[in-house]
């Protein structure tokens, strides 16, 4: 989910540091990610060493990296930092630098909790998307505010194995085309990117969902995530099926008044997608720290490049 106004940083040659990195390993929904805690962002993390630790043979392992700084310590959080006192620096699994993660949010959201930042109840999270309400239940499931979907009316269309399909334009802060389909294995292998047209319409490439239904305001998807290919869930492309798949059964909150609510089967679990008349959308999942460890300063000179996987 890569921000278009990225640039991927050159492959590093100097340590990132030469005391242990401390480091955690969580998942929303089976989307899982490393977390940094860097409060006083004291550490360079470039686009190569990001991609090393999400390497799942020779890194710890994620479809993204949750950098936790202070928001007052972040150029780019500064000016959120009277609203939220930290700021999700996300990175995808590539190392590329991107707007919002909304699994992320939840699971960054949790580690607060984890370390005592933060007990149930309401935080602002600052990220490159804007400040994100989240909301953290006593059952342990996460909501966020994910903020308007915006409807763009150039759509494109997605091809796979000789089948085709129109994909509605649906941006959640990150754009995503989505696709309705009978069976969700008509999406293929999601490994690459699967082709669609005009491209003009995603010049920074897009998450691509694919999504069929299941019952009334119930369906799946499957997804295949800028700088990340298929992942097991996508918190920003769930909302976008949701406000899709409402769109197309004649539902709109916005002229009825009413909240409408849609569960997304994904491939990890289950998240709920709420959109309010006023537009906001709210998305309820779990989300989980699994373990934490140390990274060892050496590792980080001697350690090879790899294509995350």
């Amino acid at each position: 989910m890569p921000d278009p106004t990225r640039t991927i940083e050159p492959v590093s040659t100097e340590p990132v540091t030469s005391a242990p990195v401390a480091f955690l390993k969580g998942h929303g929904t089976e989307n899982d990610f490393v977390i940094v805690p860097d409060p006083d962002n004291a550490l360079d993390l470039p686009a190569d060493v990001v991609a090393r630790l999400c390497d799942r043979r020779a890194g710890i392992g994620g479809d993204g990296l949750l950098h936790v700084v202070r928001s007052a310590a972040h150029p780019e959080a500064r000016d959120m930092a009277g609203e939220a006192d930290w700021f999700m620096d996300y990175r995808n699994a590539d190392g590329s630098v991107a707007e919002m993660c909304g699994n992320g949010v939840r699971v960054f959201a949790r580690y607060l909790q984890h370390a005592g930042h933060l007990t149930a109840g309401d935080v602002a999270v600052a990220t490159r998307g804007g400040v994100k309400r989240v909301h953290l239940a006593k059952n342990g499931d996460v909501t966020v505010s994910m903020g308007r979907a915006r409807l763009p009316e150039d759509g494109v269309t997605v091809t796979v194995g000789g089948r085709s399909w129109p994909a509605r334009n649906v941006n959640m802060g990150n754009p995503h085309a989505v696709a309705f389909v009978e069976d969700l294995d008509h999406a293929g292998d999601l490994s690459t990117e699967p082709p669609y047209s005009p491209a003009a319409v995603y010049p920074d490439g897009v998450n691509i969902e694919f999504v069929a239904d299941r019952g009334p305001r119930h369906v799946a998807m499957r997804v295949h995530e800028r700088g990340a290919a298929e992942t097991r869930s996508c918190g920003t492309g769930a909302c976008a099926v949701a406000v899709a798949a409402a769109r197309r059964d004649g539902a709109d909150p916005a002229g009825t008044g009413t909240p409408v609510t849609y569960t997304v089967d994904v491939l990890g679990g289950t998240l709920v997608i709420t959109e309010h008349p006023d537009g906001e959308i709210e998305m309820t999942g779990p989300a989980v720290i699994v373990a934490e460890g140390r990274v060892d300063p050496a590792w980080f000179a001697s350690a090879p490049v790899r294509t995350p996987c």
